[in-house]
């Protein structure tokens, strides 16, 4: 699948929003954490590669290792200095030029210069024969342009874009600087099949201490379904107010743990520093809060989103079949049809049954946290539990029941589909066994599906699928990082999944109206750097979705975390986690 731009953002941060453990599971590490303060992270599987820009899995090592040009504080969103200690936007909004810090230095000790920023723009994430995601993130608006990035001394590099990019310094400014004097060689040279040097350098087959980079941590061991451990670097830049070197924390273990109730049972035991916590596990975690000598902390609602979605798609296969059985579609495409099935779902019985009452009712598709978040006091449209006004929008539009209750549309065909959810996610299975269980109320038939999640993204991408209840990870504040999801043509724009390029090709697809209207606001929202102006652009937006409803959503669950007392200076939120400021805790006493 075509990485996006949302994947991207959420990815750079989940290194740092895993949880920890007070101690490892062989003696020498449990010695060793006596002997310096250490934390110990949970990720559920291996890393796939030491290689960033190769890199596909959230569940990863880059954390750690890297630094961007700039920084998003955890709490604000707000952007901050970190490679560059400043950084300046032209009068015509169309160069950004950076000046990094002096002295700065990689985990080998050699010096990070301007060189290192080029190399990396122009060699690694700008070079057609690097197969990486993070490409996509440096395209300029629709027309898909890429920024020309350049030396104008060993400090400053200058970034040009063709036209103002409103999201372009924090997209561009957070993707990690690598290391010219270990990979520009391997960059330019290829194997004997032709194939860049680059692309097998650096996978988990290297030894650790060879992987170059300038974050606050250096690897130091790795051991396949065990381990990955990291040393401080003793290079980096960071220091407190008082001089003193950052982090604090001298060692972290990255400790490979692919069971959640393994991860639960061991929090439970007191072997973990953060749990993160689900709802059907907060009640047995919060009686024994103080007991365990943790606070769970909430962040308010998830930046992700939860939905149920409907496939509008009116295109045929190469060989004119209907992706969407034609009676079908039509109910799908009919706006009554889908505000209807909204009225008819009980969010507040989801909130308070499914998720335990942590979670918030969701209406939009941004992030409450997010500056161009439309409220329903500022106007948003909302849909408050109503069987009986779903029947009456039902029987207005030309649907009708039998006596048996069931609903029949203008040619009496039975309304009954099948709605798909994912196997892994048992709260988003118990969501979807209620919304089956409203629709009935107004005589809807949904035949629930429960499979594989790689199964379902392979319906999603073939385009055979009829409903189905979705999520879309937290990606921030910057409304463009779902310009995947809403802009027509984009690769996740699933509910009505336009041509793509090297698939057969399809038949007769089209955009609605109200999707080119979204394609417009989209390029408007890029182009325009006054933030007034973009926040009535991007509300205008969330009106039109929760008009049109190409997504229904549901409802958000709460952002919860149990961390340690003995781990000092957390700074939770749901944009940061707990371990955002990672360079600034402490830990009061070692195990």
């Amino acid at each position: 699948m075509k990485l996006s731009r949302r994947w991207f953002l959420s990815s750079l941060a989940s290194s740092l929003t895993i949880s920890s453990l007070t101690s490892c599971n062989s003696k020498q590490d449990t010695t060793k954490a006596a002997q310096v303060s250490q934390l110990v992270f949970v990720n559920p599987s291996n890393p796939t590669t030491f290689n960033y820009p190769l890199n596909d899995s959230a569940f990863s090592v880059f954390g750690f290792l890297y630094d961007g040009l700039i920084s998003e504080n955890g709490l604000t969103a707000e952007l901050e200095p970190a490679l560059a200690e400043s950084w300046q936007i032209s009068e015509d909004k169309k160069r950004i030029t950076f000046t990094l810090r002096e002295g700065l230095k990689w985990s080998d000790g050699e010096p990070l210069t301007a060189d290192d920023v080029v190399f990396s723009y122009n060699e690694i994430y700008l070079n057609e024969k690097v197969p990486t995601g993070i490409r996509d993130i440096l395209r300029i608006g629709t027309s898909g342009i890429f920024p020309s990035v350049k030396k104008l001394d060993l400090r400053q590099v200058e970034f040009s874009v063709p036209e103002p990019f409103a999201p372009f310094l924090r997209y561009a400014g957070g993707i990690p600087i690598l290391p010219a004097h270990a990979l520009q060689e391997s960059v330019r040279s290829t194997d004997e099949k032709g194939n860049l040097k680059f692309l097998s350098t650096w996978g988990t087959d290297t030894d650790p201490r060879k992987i170059i980079g300038n974050s606050l941590y250096r690897m130091a061991s790795y051991t396949p379904s065990e381990r990955v451990i990291f040393e401080r670097n003793p290079y980096y830049w960071r220091k407190d107010k008082e001089g003193n070197t950052q982090p604090y924390i001298e060692r972290i273990v990255l400790q490979i743990i692919e069971n959640p109730d393994t991860q639960l049972l061991t929090f439970r035991s007191g072997e973990l520093d953060s749990f993160d916590v689900a709802p059907e596990g907060f009640s047995l975690l919060k009686r024994e809060e103080k007991k365990g000598h943790y606070t769970i902390y909430n962040g308010g609602p998830d930046l992700g989103t939860r939905f149920l979605s409907f496939n509008l798609n009116q295109a045929k296969d190469s060989k004119g079949k209907p992706f969407v059985e034609p009676i079908k579609s039509r109910w799908f495409n009919t706006l009554a049809f889908r505000q209807a099935v909204a009225y008819a779902i009980d969010r507040e019985t989801m909130k308070n049954t499914t998720f335990r009452g942590l979670a918030e009712l969701q209406h939009s598709p941004l992030a409450l946290q997010s500056p161009y978040y439309l409220s329903p006091e500022k106007g948003l449209k909302t849909y408050q539990h109503d069987p009986e006004k779903s029947k009456k929008i039902l029987l207005d539009a030309g649907f009708k029941y039998n006596d048996k209750g069931q609903l029949l549309d203008n040619e009496g065909n039975l309304v009954r589909f099948t709605l798909l959810v994912k196997a892994e996610e048992k709260v988003r299975v118990d969501a979807a066994v209620q919304i089956q269980q409203d629709l009935k109320k107004i005589g809807i038939q949904a035949d629930l599906q429960v499979i594989n999640f790689n199964v379902i993204v392979e319906k999603l991408q073939s385009r055979n699928w009829e409903a189905y209840v979705g999520a879309f990870g937290g990606g921030g504040v910057e409304p463009h990082n779902g310009f995947n999801i809403w802009y027509s043509q984009g690769s996740l724009h699933q509910f009505n999944q336009g041509p793509q390029s090297g698939e057969p090709p399809i038949r007769d697809w089209k955009a609605s109206d109200w999707e080119l209207e979204i394609d417009r606001l989209f390029e408007a929202g890029v182009k325009e750097l006054e933030e007034n102006k973009r926040k009535e652009i991007y509300g205008k937006f969330q009106q039109i979705v929760q008009e049109q409803l190409p997504l229904i959503y549901l409802v958000n669950p709460l952002s919860l975390s149990a961390v340690r007392d003995r781990v000092k200076n957390i700074k939770f939120s749901a944009l940061g986690g707990a371990f955002w400021n990672l360079y600034e805790l402490k830990i009061m006493q070692f195990s």
